[in-house]
């Protein structure tokens, strides 16, 4: 497994890999598919910001998975925190590809000055909950029924892992 900063020509299989998660899973909690464009102008926002997208993908340059992260919230006391996201190709799961991509966003994220990461998680995905508490995330919330999709309602955990252990700066 190889993971590195995507580039243009990774985003029709960051489509596929993204859509295929709204239609069949609730990591997602949309129900349009994305286009094309949608992503195209996703990835140039994510790299106007300096923010990373990162891809794991296997030796015959098959995407395993992506991941990334951006703002929080939009105010300015929010501004050392970000949310990330990592999606992991079904063929690929529980074979370290998730893992490996949060890992290296954790180290990005340090590099970055960041202080806190987040992760928002369906609370009945016990797969993406367990593999970021076994990278120090602690479960800070869990918002009941905030979501729905399928039919369903949905639960919304909140996973977060801080950085570093620095005063906070002024302002």
């Amino acid at each position: 497994m190889i993971i590195h900063t995507a580039e243009p020509g990774d985003i029709p299989a960051i489509l596929l890999l993204y859509n295929h998660a709204i239609r069949e899973t609730t990591a997602a909690w949309v129900s349009r598919e994305e286009t094309l464009d949608d992503r195209q102008a996703w990835f140039e926002g994510r790299r106007k910001q300096d923010l990373p997208v990162l891809i794991a993908s296997a030796a015959d340059g098959t995407l395993l998975g992506f991941a990334s992260y951006g703002p929080f919230r939009p105010r300015e006391g929010y501004r050392l925190t970000a949310e990330h996201t990592v999606y992991v190709d079904p063929k690929a799961q529980r074979r370290g590809v998730g893992k490996a991509l949060l890992l290296r966003l954790l180290d990005m994220a340090r590099a970055q000055g960041l202080h806190v990461l987040v992760g928002a998680v369906d609370g009945q995905n016990k797969a993406s909950i367990g593999l970021h508490e076994a990278l120090g995330f602690e479960v800070t919330g869990r918002l009941p029924q905030v979501g729905t999709k399928f039919g369903r309602w949905l639960d919304l955990v909140f996973m977060t892992k801080v950085l570093t252990e620095e005063d906070a700066p002024e302002g």
